[in-house]
């Protein structure tokens, strides 16, 4: 049997969407709340993940542990993330546990937010800060992310600052809670073998007495971009190597030619068998080299990344901007066809898996508000041109515009 799309939409705004399969072995459920840190003010940066750390510590009437034992119990895997754009809590499991699982997301979607709680977990996400400072990647990556985009708020941290955080106070999040976890501003995505109506049924008994809170929307202008290229430069005494992070503006979420900026992406810097992974890695200029492309509303970016020995960063990006400049006129009909064959098997085999299909679901509905199959979004890429790329190469041009380097302090270089 075909896979079905259903919708419903409760009188208080929640929307409920489903791709239904009755012969699957799975079920899967998310809750998608619109909001991340690209909706915080700058100085409650990190509350969207905060608050995403405070939704397990349990509601009025469940405690964390009995939370967590309850999940443990129907075999679900179950967890939850958060990005500039949209917080999601999920969980998957065999068909016959289903309703719990959705029971239980749904119960857990409106915690206790306890002081002592909140003290608690406030020192485990300055924890959490302090070690991502240990990764040069992520340093770059949120180093560049906010001088690329600043003072829009797509350049805000995830995480937040040690500063942002350690001044965040319960009731600043509670505000936001009741601000943005409203009924009008959350996706239930399903996916696998339920039964449409029965849950819908149950969410609407579970959640239908949400308030609806017309949360701000997405206004700000579209990021304004450095007018010439700007170039981080940065140090740090615990690091043996260097690291070049750029950034580069790309086609948003809602533009077309986000396929085309995709496939250019993955040619010119997948993990093997990429231009960059050619001249820089197996030429033994650098340890590592990659880019990738990310679509946001309003506006998306690519990024290009590489490691190598501190003294060689320079020479590597000199490489890595030979490559760029040179991508478009080297495009061959079998990048095309290698690239698109890549595509299918991957988003084939992720559609056989009800917990893939919810989370597409979930975050094409949060983001879009519009449903296309994953079958129509894969005949699309698969109808890509070479044309299309080289159009989007040149309107786009994947030099970057924001870079960062990272290596060590002076008096840790090697002799």
């Amino acid at each position: 049997m075909p896979i079905e799309f259903k919708q419903r939409k409760l009188r208080n705004g929640l929307t409920i969407v489903a791709e239904v399969d009755p012969v699957a072995s799975t079920s899967a459920a998310g809750f998608f709340v619109k909001t991340g840190a690209r909706d915080e003010r700058p100085e409650v940066m990190g509350v969207s993940h905060f608050l995403e750390h405070m939704m397990f510590k349990g509601t009025q009437d469940i405690s964390a542990e009995e939370l967590n034992r309850a999940f443990d119990e129907i075999g679900a895997r179950n967890n939850a993330y958060t990005s500039s754009e949209v917080t999601c809590f999920y969980a998957s499991a065999l068909p016959e546990h289903n309703a719990r699982a959705i029971e239980l997301l749904a119960r857990m979607m409106r915690p206790a937010l306890r002081q002592k709680d909140f003290d608690t977990e406030k020192g485990v996400i300055l924890e959490e800060i302090a070690m991502y400072k240990d990764n040069p990647f992520w340093v770059l990556f949120e180093a560049v992310t906010d001088r690329h985009y600043s003072p829009h708020p797509l350049g805000h941290r995830v995480l937040g600052t040690a500063q942002t955080v350690g001044d965040l106070t319960s009731e600043q999040m509670r505000t936001y809670f009741e601000s943005r976890y409203s009924a009008d501003n959350t996706t239930v995505s399903l996916a696998g073998n339920l039964d449409f109506e029965r849950a819908c049924d149950q969410i609407e008994s579970l959640c239908g007495g949400w308030k609806p809170t017309a949360p701000a929307g997405r206004e700000a202008p579209a990021p304004r971009y450095n007018a010439s290229p700007v170039e981080l430069r940065l140090t740090d005494a615990k690091v043996a190597r260097g690291y070049l992070l750029g950034m580069a503006p790309a086609p948003a979420m809602d533009d077309e030619r986000r396929y085309a900026a995709a496939m250019l992406a993955h040619v010119l810097g997948a993990p093997d068998n990429s231009r960059l992974h050619w001249a820089l890695v197996e030429s033994g200029l650098a340890e590592d080299a990659q880019a990738g492309f990310d679509a946001h509303e309003g506006a998306g970016d690519y990024y290009v990344f590489a490691s190598g020995e501190p003294g060689r960063l320079d020479e590597i990006h000199r490489v890595i901007n030979r490559e760029i400049a040179g991508l478009s006129a080297s495009l061959r009909p079998e990048d095309l066809e290698r690239i698109v064959n890549k595509v299918r098997t991957g988003a084939t085999v992720g559609g056989e898996k009800p917990a893939d299909r919810m989370q597409r679901l979930g975050r094409l509905w949060s983001a879009l508000g519009r449903y296309d199959s994953l079958e129509e979004e894969v005949d699309r890429m698969g109808r890509v041109t070479l044309d299309e790329l080289r159009s989007v190469a040149e309107s786009f041009p994947l030099t970057p515009a924001t870079v960062g380097l990272l290596t060590p302090s002076e008096a840790e270089k090697p002799a």
